[in-house]
Order: structure tokens, then C-alpha cells, then sequence
């Protein structure tokens, strides 16, 4: 097993291990590879902890790191820091790989003086690399009330002291949602990889029509496309 940093020859076989890795995981389909994308060019990525896993010579996982922000109570902001998408190839998921690839990544952050972590995801794994509830060190999810115990948003103090016990609300990075600020243009990349079938599938987060806001929860509360193809973004009434 060999962790290195990601190199520009690695781009497209990276950002389709994420397409696959993500794929139907989250939503139907996925737009983290676009996300991935795009971010290389955006002043809150870190080139420094952008790291892709090899196992036998073959790429298997890659995580990278963006800079974030903290909204103190009573004003003021704090340096923070996010990462993701972290992508392990589904033919080596469950195996170990993305704890080593991420704790390798967090003792790389922590040298280079990343103090302070939140990101989005699953205790259950998360937990095992030192992250726990934000909550717990009073620091808020932007899309919640700040009393909200919200179980998937999580956080690290990776140098000891770092937050000094103050109180704030996460702002992410906005480079995540580009894909939701350019459907035009995310559909035009999405063209370029080969086919696959999107689904709904148990343990998906909730999905709405981009037009309405109406839940999504199978192919029956979509529309259907010029082309006769389901619409997994929009309702039957919006299309």
C-alpha cells in the first residue's frame, strides 16, 4: 500500500473512482466526482493534503482538504477546515483502507497546523478516526437550529485547545454545492463517463424536486426527459 499525493495525470482515473465510490450511495447517482472537479481550481482547496491510496499499483482511494469557517457567537470568525470526498474503490471498501487513508491524511493536517475539523458523515466510521458529535464542542450546523443535535454532523480538534471553548456555526465551503449552481454544466461532464443506472436505494438522504422542493423517494415521483429517461431531479409536476 502506497499514499502519495495527487498528481495531474491522476485527475480523470481519480475522479472516476469517486463517480464510482459514490455512485447511488447518497442519491441517485452522485455529483461528488464533479464537485471533485471543479475544486482543484478553487482558492479553498489545499494541494498539500490532497492524497490518493495505491494498492499493487492501482489507484483505490484519494481524499483532499479545503479550508472552512467558523461564525462566532458575538461575532468574528475562525479559521476552520473540511474534508471530502473521501473515495475508496467499492472493490476494496470494508476492508480498511479509508481509516488508514484518512488517518494518514489527519497527521499530515495536524503538521502543516490544521487545528479544527467538521465535515458531514457517519459516526459509526468517523468515530474510530477521533471525530464525535459537533454539538459537543458547541459548534453548530449551518442548516439547523443551533440547539439541534444533528447526529451526522461531526467534528475534531486536531491541536488540543484549538476552538479555546468558543462558540460558533459551520459555514462550508461554497465550492461543495457547484454542482447544484451549474446543471447545465455538471450534466455536460457527467456525459463524458460511461452509463450507468441511477436508482433509489434504502439509507439514501432525502431527495426533492430542484423546482418545488416536493420529496423524491422512487422512480414513480419523477418525471420523464425529452428522451424518455427518468428525471430523478424533478417532480411530475414541475416537468
Amino acid at each position: 500500500m502506497n499514499i502519495r499525493l495527487e498528481q495531474p495525470a491522476d485527475y480523470r482515473e481519480v475522479e472516476n473512482l469517486t463517480r464510482e465510490a459514490f455512485w447511488n450511495v447518497y442519491r441517485p447517482g452522485c455529483l461528488e466526482h464533479y464537485v471533485l472537479h471543479r475544486y482543484r481550481d478553487d482558492p479553498a482547496f489545499i494541494p498539500e493534503l490532497d492524497f490518493v491510496m495505491e494498492e499493487n499499483g492501482r489507484l483505490i482511494g484519494h481524499i483532499m482538504f479545503s479550508k472552512a469557517e467558523i461564525a462566532l457567537v458575538g461575532g468574528g470568525v475562525l479559521p476552520s477546515w473540511t474534508f471530502g470526498p473521501i473515495s475508496i474503490h467499492p472493490d476494496f471498501k470494508r476492508k480498511g483502507y479509508g481509516l488508514k487513508l484518512l488517518n494518514h491524511a489527519l497527521e499530515k493536517a495536524r503538521a502543516i497546523g490544521v487545528g479544527f475539523l467538521c465535515m458531514e458523515g457517519n459516526i459509526a466510521f468517523y468515530g474510530h478516526a477521533g471525530f464525535d458529535l459537533a454539538s459537543k464542542l458547541k459548534i453548530h450546523y449551518h442548516d439547523e437550529p443551533p440547539e439541534a443535535e444533528v447526529p451526522y454532523f461531526l467534528a475534531r480538534e486536531l491541536i488540543p485547545g484549538y476552538l479555546h471553548g468558543l462558540e460558533g456555526t459551520y459555514r462550508p465551503p461554497k465550492g461543495y454545492f457547484v454542482a447544484n449552481e451549474n446543471p447545465e454544466d455538471f450534466a455536460a461532464y457527467e456525459a463524458t463517463f460511461p452509463a450507468k443506472e441511477k436508482a433509489f436505494l434504502p439509507g439514501q438522504l432525502p431527495h426533492f424536486c430542484k423546482t418545488c422542493g416536493h420529496p423524491l423517494s422512487c422512480e414513480a415521483d419523477c418525471s420523464i426527459d425529452a428522451a424518455g429517461h427518468t428525471d430523478f431531479d424533478h417532480c411530475k409536476s414541475c416537468r
